[in-house]
């Protein structure tokens, strides 16, 4: 069944060289065991398969003779397949948790400019480690003198430096020289970076963000829209509208020129779109929650993604499904599937109580970050001359058989280092 839905969506497929950098995980930290009390473990769990899918579909550029509704498609084609909608739910889990995580900090006492405060930061986190992750995929190893797989893997670790959670009883002296080291690890990074482009030899630059940079300006509009807006359900609502007006004045070519002055991932409409609409979902699980109406508020659900499915595939006859386009048809078909799953999830995990069955993922969702940084250190490894795999495990069944299991691996490795105190939080 899953199959045939991707066939219907399916267009050209292109052949994948190199580790895929198009799918990213969602980087709202959960919310603290203090306040559980506005923490969903359908979101945990979501956000936790979300990721095991992300790290399976980034490692099928590794396979062969595989089905090609499993991968990408091409950036002139009408279609999309499974890889092309794992990116839109990141970004949709990610607007989910916004309302909760505002919420919970009003709740500390933090004024408006403190929440603001922490936004800004978080975003520039993102594009940061967007900009150096992104900048791997065009350096030139000879010019520089690094391995592309070392320069991903000595960013991530300065990543982990910077970044890390340390313990409270952690020597603050020790904490202060681990980031400054991290930090001076990526300044030396970005000064020796090259890369060559029509002939020419280029330094690091912003390129197109990167897919952590992505997450960090839909992350930025949309939580500052809730942060002014109050969580003010139609001030949301409108937000939304406008991302969606956008999205299709975007694909239309009819974008005005003084919108340019706004990063094109906001001003686009589509990546923002997605993430709004996650906000607008939690907005509206929370007004049902207190009226104790979960089963009006799942029909609501499905009718809204039965609404937005529609109108995917009106909007398809204009532009096209594409993800590299980022095509309102894209947009809305995503956002609809993920609020299916979403329904699924929270039925199964909130309401009959079975998150348990998702405990061996629940690094993943957890310490998310950390999950999605760890395939950079593994394909590292993998690079290093006499490692391949023998070709069966690269082909077909048995290489998809891989790829969920090496998926599985990150998942355990993320859960041991967690154990031993790196969690990444921004």
């Amino acid at each position: 069944m899953i199959n045939a839905f991707f066939l219907i969506l399916q267009g050209n497929y292109p052949e994948q060289t190199m580790p895929s950098t198009k799918t990213a995980p969602v980087l709202v930290t959960p919310l603290s065991k203090t306040t559980a009390s506005y923490r969903l473990a359908s979101i945990d769990i979501l956000r936790a398969i979300t990721m095991v899918l992300m790290i399976f579909v980034n490692d099928l550029w590794s396979l062969k003779g595989i089905p090609a509704w499993l991968e990408h498609v091409s950036y002139e084609a009408d279609g999309m397949g499974l890889a092309d909608t794992i990116f839109p739910a990141f970004l949709f889990i990610v607007g989910m948790s916004i309302p909760f995580a505002i919420q919970s900090r009003r709740k500390k006492g933090e004024t408006t400019g403190q929440i603001i405060r922490h936004i800004l930061i978080r975003s520039a986190a993102l594009l940061i480690m967007g900009l150096f992750l992104v900048n791997g995929e065009y350096i030139d190893e000879e010019v520089t003198s690094i391995h592309k797989m070392v320069w991903y893997s000595l960013c991530c670790f300065s990543f982990i430096l910077i970044w890390n959670s340390y313990p409270k009883s952690a020597n603050k002296r020790f904490v202060q020289v681990a980031r400054l080291l991290g930090a001076g690890l990526l300044i030396v990074l970005a000064f020796i970076y090259r890369s060559e482009q029509n002939g020419q030899i280029t330094y690091f630059s912003t390129h197109w963000w990167g897919i952590l940079g992505l997450i960090g300006w839909a992350y930025l509009a949309s939580a500052l829209i809730v942060t002014f807006s109050n969580n003010n359900l139609y001030g949301l609502l409108l937000a939304w509208g406008i991302f969606c007006v956008l999205s299709i004045v975007h694909s239309a070519n009819y974008t005005p020129s003084w919108l340019t002055i706004i990063p094109s991932p906001i001003s686009g409409g589509t990546l923002a779109g997605f993430t709004m609409g996650g906000v607008v979902i939690t907005r509206l699980f929370q007004l049902y929650r207190k009226q104790a109406s979960p089963q009006k508020m799942l029909i609501l659900f499905l009718i809204l993604a039965g609404l937005l499915t529609v109108a995917g595939f009106y909007t398809r006859t204009f532009w096209g499904i594409s993800k590299l386009r980022a095509t309102p048809a894209w947009l809305f078909l995503c956002s609809a599937i993920t609020i299916v799953a979403f329904v699924g999830i929270y039925w199964l995990t909130d309401l009959r109580k079975k998150a348990h069955w998702f405990s061996f993922i629940k690094p993943a969702g957890n310490n998310t970050l950390l999950c999605y940084l760890i395939p950079y250190f593994a394909y590292l490894f993998m690079s290093v001359p006499g490692m391949n795999l023998p070709e069966v495990f690269l082909t077909g069944e048995f290489g998809l058989t891989k790829s969920f299991l090496f998926a599985l691996l990150c998942v355990a490795i993320t859960g041991g280092l967690s154990v031993v105190g790196v969690r990444l939080k921004l």
